[in-house]
């Protein structure tokens, strides 16, 4: 079961996006989400057993699909993640075509074995480099973005080529503060073009 706390919107006019975080507690904690984007709704997703569920897991994706968003309020679903918490929404999306609006991926652990070699030790390594190679366009708006002191910074331009989507090189590395500072306005713009189709 994924534990999700849906807190609602404070601020007026509320918008009508509906922002779905992976490690939501600590994008909380870090990055003060609630407050940041108080016009929407958004939904803080705990970890759980973060690398086994967030890593191309199908059952975790099913589980999100399935049990966890259609019990949101209404409007566009935007995913927010970062490392293997935007590999897992990049999965859901493939793996159920269409069920979110937008995807802010942050230093997404998108591992292959060309680019990746140090982390094939990772128990689901083989996973979620299966599944990162067949990976191509999809019906979300997505954005990236990354800190060109990490070392996914590479895996992160190739997906961002095999989606054709922008990806955002930002000062920092594989870490909360890194994706907290790149979050405005970068994606207040995407709930804003969500919004807007």
């Amino acid at each position: 079961m994924i534990e999700a706390r849906v807190v609602p919107p404070s601020a007026r006019p509320a918008g009508r996006a509906v922002l779905v975080a992976h490690d939501g507690p600590e994008y909380e904690r870090v990055a003060g989400l609630t407050r940041l984007f108080a016009r929407h709704y958004v939904v803080l997703l705990s970890p759980g057993k973060r690398a086994e569920w967030y890593s191309a897991n199908p059952a975790y994706a099913a589980a999100l699909v399935g049990a966890v968003l259609p019990g949101l309020p209404p409007g566009p679903v935007v995913g927010l993640g970062a490392s293997l918490g935007g590999l897992a929404l990049l999965h859901a999306e493939v793996s159920y075509p269409g069920r979110f609006a937008g995807l802010f991926l942050q230093s997404g652990s998108f591992f292959t074995a060309e680019l990746d070699p140090q982390e094939s030790g990772f128990p689901w390594f083989s996973r979620i480099a299966g599944f990162v190679a067949g990976v191509g366009p999809v019906a979300a708006r997505v954005v990236l973005t990354c800190g060109r002191d990490e070392e996914n910074l590479a895996n992160n331009r190739a997906m961002a080529d095999r989606l054709g989507a922008p990806l955002l090189e930002v000062p920092g590395g594989h870490a909360m503060t890194t994706w907290r500072d790149a979050l405005d306005p970068h994606l207040h713009r995407l709930l804003q073009e969500v919004t807007d189709d």
